[in-house]
């Protein structure tokens, strides 16, 4: 392995890790406003809609397909399911539709 490689390896992984210890580093022992607290707990949320949203209108040429996926996802997960059980709930739909149509 070059030593080109070792070197932009050890920095892409001081670059993955400093954003994520720096919050632990300078707010430890501190408490955010309510909030500041509030708008972060809900950016897993919002994160996770960005990126799968966009997905569910483009995953084929039939938009039916992703719009059915995601409202049996929202279905199962609004039913209190576990992320695995609200993916194979819409694999599962997917794949009933898929050989209906």
């Amino acid at each position: 392995m070059s030593s080109e490689i070792v070197w932009m390896i050890l920095g892409m992984g001081a670059v993955t890790y400093i954003p994520r210890m720096l919050p632990f580093a300078l707010f430890k022992g501190k408490e955010l406003p309510p909030f500041l607290q509030g708008v972060l707990k809900n950016v897993p949320s919002a994160t996770l809609g960005a990126l799968i949203f966009p997905g569910v209108l483009f995953i084929q040429e039939d938009i039916w397909f992703g719009i059915l996926g995601a409202a049996a996802a929202f279905l199962v997960a609004y039913l209190g399911a576990n992320v695995i059980v609200v993916v194979l709930g819409a694999i599962a739909v997917l794949s009933v539709y898929s050989f209906i149509m």
